[in-house]
């Protein structure tokens, strides 16, 4: 079976799992389809990646299943002409997939190896208006103005106020919470004016954020 039929497939499959959860959002499948997962997986799980398995990746870290991925992502609900901070890069689907709808996405992470990677895929899909950068995500990012959706994909223990500072009114922030030493559920966050309203979503896998930059890797 040739790469190109397992990715129909995959995707196929995916489809009807999604729609089996209600989740049918036309622009987002259009962005999941036009964005290869098995470019994102390493190779000896290629024949994973369109399944609902937590998948290793360097340094450390791992790629959700990616039926989590795109329902954080219907959450998110980005849409055409907004700016999005990602905070946790990893490989690099989530914001590839956000990038085919929003404006511009920023994604940031600790791992230069994590960045240099997902660059290298942003560069061979032509995603021209995703900004891949190596930074320190656990006190927030300066210097980057307001953002319309903000995705974090490390766990805080607490709702990280420094990046709900940097949304727009109207905005929305997700975000995963330590609820314990072994759990970890996803938050949505939404601004309105100064005040923020919260809703808590379900568990995730996620592991809690570590600070500063990673000098080795």
């Amino acid at each position: 079976m040739t790469a190109r039929l397992v990715e129909k497939e995959g995707f196929a499959a995916l489809v009807l799992r999604l729609r089996a959860e209600g989740i049918s959002d036309i622009d987002l499948l259009t962005a999941v389809e036009q964005t290869p997962r098995s470019l994102f997986v390493p190779p000896q799980f290629s024949d994973d990646a369109y399944s609902t398995r937590t998948i290793p990746i360097e340094c450390g870290s791992f790629l959700e299943g990616v039926d989590l991925a795109v329902r954080i992502l219907r959450l998110l609900k980005v849409k055409p002409g907004q700016r999005v901070l990602e905070v946790g890069t990893g490989s690099g689907f989530t914001a590839a997939v956000i990038g085919r709808i929003a404006e511009r996405v920023l994604t940031i992470d600790r791992y230069k190896t994590l960045t240099a990677n997902a660059q290298r895929r942003m560069d061979q899909l032509g995603l021209r208006n995703i900004v891949v950068r190596q930074a320190d995500g656990s006190n927030g990012l300066q210097g980057e103005g307001t953002f319309d959706r903000i995705l974090v994909t490390a766990a805080f223990n607490s709702m990280p106020r420094f990046y709900a500072d940097q949304l727009v009114s109207g905005g929305s922030m997700i975000a995963p919470l330590m609820i314990s030493e072994d759990q970890c559920r996803m938050v949505r966050l939404t601004k309105t004016g100064s005040r923020f309203e919260r809703e808590e979503l379900f568990d995730v896998p996620y592991l809690p954020i570590v600070p500063r930059l990673a000098s080795q890797l």
